[in-house]
């Protein structure tokens, strides 16, 4: 019964630490995102780095969860735009493929790797995303690390299943306990639905949500879904940037702009949930077809994000943060 309680008191305060952190503190953050079949990726990754040039956020490794070819080269692109070449990269082994077939020749992650200058040719000749994790969490403080994922549950899963190895003598669900603070997704909708992050690798899901060691915050579609950023980045005076061809590009397309489904976990993952969100405790489930239920439950393992500030007053911030340029610039 102690035991319990103490384990309750625990997680209660890593809750409550979260929702109240301040800016001060450099969050550590891996990035994992499925690059290709939308572009909100990319405004995520463009509030990422604007977040760590702003010394908010100390970004440890940026990892594709989307065998698509040019997953990985895009991550590279937009890592070399805001100055951090060096930052490690990874994709699963085995998983999902797949991209937008809907922009044709104008397909923005075609475009990005033609004109941006990156490292990796193609997304298959990344390391193995589970190694990056292995090897970086293993240099970490203990609990120290948030894992931000914005795309399928691929590599975590994969984590999980992780062995010991060189990086460390720790299974994968020991390792993330050890040096993992939370997870932060985009993943389900609420209080039910079926969410693409969530059904396109269903049975990751499935392993990720019943089996994550740490705290885990959910941003739901229905949250960037009323988020529509891209027409102030697309009509500003910025010039050479792939974040700013990519939305400008797809915005051909999407003419009233686009959900920020992506940037809302990123925003929440460096800043908390602050003044911006509130949260419901519980649990997700996930069943075999990529479905998600809701039960609300006071100790419960997961939270997901609710409406507190206005909408509008979001949307301003997040896109504010998608325009922002690099320092080198």
């Amino acid at each position: 019964m102690k035991n319990s309680i103490f384990f309750l008191l625990i997680a209660l305060l890593s809750f409550l630490s979260f929702s109240c952190r301040t800016r001060s503190e450099a969050v550590h953050v891996i990035f994992d995102t499925d690059m290709g079949p939308d572009y909100d990726d990319v405004g995520a990754m463009a509030v990422l780095h604007a977040l760590a040039d702003s010394g908010e956020a100390n970004i440890l490794a940026t990892v594709s969860s989307n065998l698509y070819a040019n997953s990985v080269p895009c991550i590279e692109v937009i890592n070399h735009y805001f100055g951090r070449s060096e930052l490690p990269v990874g994709a699963p082994l085995q998983g999902i493929n797949t991209k937008d077939s809907r922009f044709g020749s104008d397909y923005w992650a075609d475009h990005l790797p033609a004109r941006y200058p990156h490292t990796t040719k193609q997304t298959g000749d990344a390391p193995d995303a589970v190694q990056v994790y292995r090897k970086i969490l293993s240099t970490q403080p203990d609990t120290s690390v948030h894992i931000i994922s914005v795309g399928f549950l691929t590599n975590l899963a994969a984590l999980l299943d992780s062995k010991p190895d060189a990086y460390s003598d720790l299974d994968g669900e020991a390792l993330i306990h050890k040096k993992v603070k939370r997870l932060i997704s985009m993943a389900g909708a609420f209080p039910q639905g079926k969410e693409f992050n969530v059904y396109m690798d269903s049975a990751a899901s499935v392993t990720v949500f019943n089996r994550w060691p740490t705290p885990v915050t959910l941003s739901g579609f229905e949250i960037g879904n009323e988020i529509i950023t891209g027409k102030r980045l697309a009509a500003s005076g910025i010039s050479d940037s792939p974040v700013k061809d990519a939305f400008s590009l797809c915005l051909k397309y999407d003419i009233n702009g686009r959900p920020s489904w992506d940037q809302t976990a990123v925003l929440v993952g460096v800043r908390g949930c602050r003044d911006y969100f509130g949260t419901v405790r519980g649990r997700i489930s996930v069943d075999s077809s990529g479905s998600n239920i809701w039960q609300d439950d006071p100790a419960g393992p997961h939270e997901y994000l609710v409406w507190k500030m206005p909408k509008e007053e979001i949307t301003s911030t997040t896109e504010d943060l998608m325009m922002h340029q690099p320092a080198k610039k």
